[in-house]
């Protein structure tokens, strides 16, 4: 067995930085492990972190926190819960939990490590994504999960207690969920001095989460206190990754389409570069379908051996291995993703990278009560990991798509925590659930604004999910906690039980949980809309979804209907697995399934009743197809993806927002307006005008 830190044994030299972090000065390495996997164990002693082996282990036994800074690609998320394992702290029952910010993240990253430990996946080692539980609760000890999952999992266990130390990785994403984990766990640690944590990530502000997790300053340690336990004030540890030089280029002008600016960068590179993959950052699905075509479109490179693949959260298990896979000898693999690719995973091969400048990023607005999905600068920080993705192999270039001037003067240093721009909705039911109450002095890492907070009271208020104390009623408060999905489609849920649709609309509440159940293809745009219209249903996106899914359940869950209807097998599928975990936890709670027998009226009812609050009405004479939302009329439009497009009922609700040139509507159903005062007569007090004819 490889050495490690033990109390008790020699201890490793230490000398602090002038950072006020502690440099290790490793022991030399140990005799070889004993898994028998000679060539995976080489691969693990290869990793930078390998060398902090050691000194990890011993911060972690006398630091109640430790703050691990290392670059993508250094084998921290993969390793880390390893050596802890072999240093016995997952010894006794007791678990090792890794959470990340990404589902797809927790996938592969679990199933390396088992690969890496020689044990099937779901036993010693499992993973938890919503609705997802590939994991034992007698058999495994390393489990990766969500933030997300690990904050529900407080529902049934406040302290975590099974946990004997909770690593929070990619912690710099400052998504939603890993900014409320933060603060709930700095409040366990008081209560379970033994519990450690490791909160690691590729460009934290170290010194930042040092002090928010620093709480011997907060009261005078006794000589007893000081003596039993771990140290309270945290550890700070920079692993190096094993990067290599990065040559940068800009564009010297603007440019004007970054997508075809990308593709043509992709195929100059192909052409005039010797061989090494290329990793494209894009925006978001939409883009990198638009980048695929073009490539393919490009016949002359595609018989040169281009192998072009799509990267993003919502991509099939089959097509993400596809990405992960060698590439083919005589091919070169592009890889075009979403910021997914920035820090959550590391891509082996990738020589040349092409950075967009661009993600898509969540905006929310509290006094116009828009959350807008938002094309977006990124920060330095950002593009920065993005070049670093270039270096793991060999060295390499970095090709990015604005001006240097612009990346120097213009761009923000960081980006802006998820908590700062997000409806918090989501969050706020979250905290009640766990028993917080005081929200506003709530310990954030950032806190969000107290506008952004009164309206999510008032959105939950108004859903009859908190009463005139802002506590959870009973028992819908408690119900829509429970159900693991937005409140507004939770209270959707609970509703259907009022108008007998409880089937029909867990099916609607499982396709709005994925990204999209149609399958565009490239340049198949006219097919699908043809497609369909077969489905369309003249009430909205929602009633289309029922038609698509009974087509689905009717063809025998057969892929080959799928394809011929241009409807997403994998997502189809996934949409059925949702709807039956649904179905449970519907049951669970005490809910009858009912179906309405096709009552349409029933089912919009009930979706009005959880989606009140994004209600819009057509301007009267409107020829462009202008709505404007009941509350802060803020203008929207239809999204050219709904089945509602140029059709302009004269009032409907939405699911969401995405935001280009416009902000349009996605998956929007036509309502009569009389309802909303019927389902939320505290959220519209006023009679609704009643709109004329357009």
């Amino acid at each position: 067995m490889s050495r490690f830190w033990k109390p008790g044994a020699e201890k490793p030299r230490i000398e602090d930085d002038e950072e006020g972090g502690v440099l290790f000065y490793a022991s030399s390495s140990s005799a070889s492990s004993g898994y028998g996997y000679a060539n995976i164990e080489a691969q693990r002693r290869r990793l930078p972190v390998y060398k902090y082996r050691t000194a990890i282990l011993y911060l972690v036994e006398t630091h109640a926190t430790t703050i691990i800074v290392g670059e993508t690609g250094s084998g921290k998320t993969t390793q880390i819960p390893q050596y802890l394992k072999e240093a016995g702290w997952a010894d006794g029952g007791r678990v090792i939990a890794c959470t990340q910010p990404r589902r797809l993240a927790v996938q592969s990253v679990a199933s390396r490590v088992s690969e890496e430990m020689g044990v099937k996946l779901g036993d010693e080692v499992g993973y938890t994504i919503r609705f997802e539980d590939i994991s034992n609760k007698e058999l495994t000890r390393i489990k990766f999960l969500t933030d997300g999952v690990l904050l529900r999992e407080m529902m049934d266990d406040p302290l975590l207690s099974k946990y004997s130390v909770i690593m929070v990785d990619e912690a710099h994403e400052r998504s939603l969920s890993t900014d409320i984990l933060l603060g709930l766990l700095k409040k366990i640690q008081r209560r379970r001095p033994e519990l450690r944590l490791i909160i690691s990530s590729a460009t934290i502000e170290a010194q930042s989460m040092a002090s928010f997790f620093n709480i011997s300053h907060r009261r005078h340690q006794g000589a007893e206190e000081a003596d039993h336990g771990p140290k309270k004030d945290p550890a700070i540890l920079s692993v190096e990754g094993r990067g290599y030089n990065v040559e940068i280029f800009y564009v010297e002008e603007p440019i004007s389409d970054y997508v075809q600016a990308a593709v043509s960068t992709v195929i100059s590179i192909h052409d005039e570069e010797p061989n090494g993959d290329i990793l494209v950052f894009l925006t978001g699905q939409d883009d990198i379908d638009a980048a695929i075509q073009l490539l393919t479109e490009d016949s002359h490179n595609r018989k040169k051996g281009l192998l072009v693949l799509p990267l993003y959260s919502g991509l099939p298990r089959a097509d993400q291995d596809l990405v992960f896979s060698p590439t083919p000898r005589g091919k070169r693999k592009v890889v075009i993703s979403t910021n997914i690719a920035e820090t959550s995973l590391t891509l082996e091969g990738v020589v040349y990278v092409v950075d967009s400048g661009f993600s898509k990023q969540r905006f929310y607005n509290p006094m116009t009560d828009i959350e807008s999905l938002i094309v977006a600068p990124i920060s330095k920080a950002s593009a920065r990991q993005r070049t670093g993705r270039a270096g793991r192999v060999r060295p390499g270039k970095c090709y990015r798509l604005y001006t240097e001037e612009y990346f120097l003067n213009e761009m923000p240093a960081n980006g802006i925590p998820e908590m700062q721009r997000s409806n918090l909705v989501s969050c706020v039911i979250q905290l009640k659930a766990l028993g917080i109450d005081n929200i506003l002095g709530f310990d954030w890492p950032a806190a969000p604004t107290p506008q952004a907070l009164i309206r999510a009271l008032e959105v939950l208020y108004c859903l009859g999910v908190l009463d005139d104390d802002a506590k959870l009623t009973s028992p819908t408060g408690f119900q829509v906690a429970e159900i693991p999905l937005d409140p507004m489609i939770s209270k959707m849920i609970l509703a259907s039980n009022d108008y007998g649709c409880t089937e029909e609309v867990i099916t609607i509440a499982a396709v709005l949980s994925i990204q999209s159940i149609w399958f565009s293809g490239w340049g198949a745009q006219k097919e699908l809309d043809e497609a369909k219209l077969k489905y369309a249903a003249a009430e909205g996106d929602h009633i289309t979804f029922l038609n698509v899914y009974k087509g689905f359940m009717e063809s025998g869950k057969s892929s080959n209907w799928c394809h011929k209807n241009h409807v997403n097998f994998h997502a189809m599928k996934k949409v059925d697995e949702i709807r039956k975990q649904l179905r449970r936890i519907v049951q669970r709670l005490g809910i009858p399934i009912k179906s309405c027998e096709g009552d349409v009226q029933a089912i919009r009812k009930a979706v009005t009743a959880g989606f009140f609050a994004n209600a819009c009405l057509l301007e009267p004479f409107s020829h462009n197809g202008l709505y404007k939302t009941i509350r802060g009329s803020q203008e929207v439009y239809i999204h050219p993806s709904s089945v509602l497009f140029r059709v302009n009922p004269k009032a409907v609700v939405f699911h969401s927002i995405v935001s280009t040139d416009r902000q349009y509507m996605r998956n929007v159903m036509a309502i009569d307006p009389s309802w909303l005062t019927e389902v939320a007569p505290q959220f519209y007090q006023q009679k609704l005008p009643n709109p004329r004819p357009s």
